[in-house]
């Protein structure tokens, strides 16, 4: 018991300090707003196919 409780207080110490770095970039880092042009291709248009009615064609 006491090895779990101390591999639970680890776990939670390095995740309460990770938890703190993602706070603390959230807060203090300002993102640089630019702008930005993405060329985006259309896909080529395809006929519609035929639909098979299941009759013969003479």
């Amino acid at each position: 018991m006491p090895t779990l409780v101390r591999l639970l207080t680890t776990l939670l110490i390095v995740a309460g300090i990770i938890y703190g770095i993602m706070a603390a970039l959230v807060y203090f880092v300002e993102p640089t707003r630019r702008e930005m042009i993405v060329d985006v291709p259309l896909p080529r248009i395809e006929p519609a196919p035929v639909p098979d009615t299941g009759e013969l064609r003479p």
